[in-house]
């Protein structure tokens, strides 16, 4: 992890974020898979092989406040064009630190590069592992800039029994690094607060773009 975004990840997971003085930073992709914005507050980091100087002259022609041109939908488009990438949606990106022993619930590793949770998950991960609970699935990887993600998924006939949070607090177990990212819809409210109940901190919003 020696690019611009690991460093500028690490910090943020320390609580050091960049200054909050309205500017917006280019920087190259930490890799071929991985390019996209992160927007901190009052501070936004594009990061991508586009030329920089076409990346600021997009973000001047929006019609929004420069303090959200990075997550403008206009911007975000014409990044798209410029790219040849496409986007699923902006995330919350959240993060927490490690925690020590076993997690406190009974999982069981998929291993099965079929397994069409795993088979998306290496779409955009690298050391992919996968734990199912009854009523859940749990994905750690590497993503971007060689960070540690987690994602989970429960079967909707099991919610609202505090499975969700269960599955995020074992990903603090499980993961070989010193903290885990995780990114939520903003509109998921259910998946933001089982999250944060299970001590995720909100850092930045996020648009991945992805090749393809």
């Amino acid at each position: 992890m020696s690019s611009d975004v690991a460093e500028l990840l690490t910090a943020a997971a320390r609580g050091v974020f960049p200054p909050p003085d309205g500017s917006t930073a280019v920087v190259p992709q930490p890799g071929p898979r991985d390019a996209g914005v992160l927007a901190f507050t009052a501070h936004s980091v594009v990061f991508t092989d586009a030329d920089p100087e076409w990346v600021r002259g997009a973000l001047a022609a929006t019609s929004a406040d420069p303090l959200a041109a990075s997550m403008n939908p206009g911007f975000l488009f014409a990044l798209m064009a410029r790219t040849g990438r496409h986007m699923n949606t902006v995330d919350l990106l959240t993060v927490a630190d490690a925690l020590p022993g076993p997690p406190p619930l009974e999982l069981r590793e998929i291993d099965d590069p079929g397994h069409p949770r795993v088979a998306r998950a290496l779409k955009f991960r690298d050391d992919v592992r996968v734990w199912a609970a009854d009523g859940g699935v749990l994905v750690l990887g590497r993503g971007v800039a060689g960070r540690w993600e987690a994602a989970v998924e429960v079967d909707e006939e099991v919610r609202h029994r505090g499975l969700g949070r269960a599955l995020a607090t074992a990903a603090r177990h499980l993961v070989p690094g010193e903290v885990v990212w995780a990114q939520q819809a903003p509109g998921n409210a259910r998946s933001v607060r089982a999250f944060q109940a299970a001590g995720y901190r909100p850092v930045a919003s996020e648009a991945l773009l992805v090749a393809g």
